[in-house]
């Protein structure tokens, strides 16, 4: 019986640590310190010149995650505080 109970609470740890990591979405986009990254509104300049209708952003890890609209479609846009440069995007 103890067997079984361990093994269904080893299940449902796995389970909820892999489904926290897929919800949080793509955060490794430097090693920098955060004393040393570019501005949040230079990632938001950024999108917006790419098309993008931004409706907010925020730190995901160590990436700016910029919420922007585009042809009706809601993305998440991934950029690197160190170099501003695109690393993901996911379509929502």
């Amino acid at each position: 019986m103890n067997v079984i109970r361990c093994v269904a609470i080893a299940l449902t740890i796995g389970i909820g640590t892999g489904t926290a990591a897929m919800a949080d979405g793509f955060k490794d986009c430097t090693k920098l310190d955060k004393a040393s990254w570019k501005p949040a509104s230079e990632a938001e300049a950024k999108a917006k010149a790419l098309g993008y209708e931004v409706r907010r952003s925020k730190i995901e890890g160590s990436c700016y995650e910029v919420y922007g609209v585009k042809e009706g479609k809601l993305y998440e846009l991934f950029y690197s505080p160190e170099d501003l440069s695109l690393k993901h995007t996911i379509a929502k």
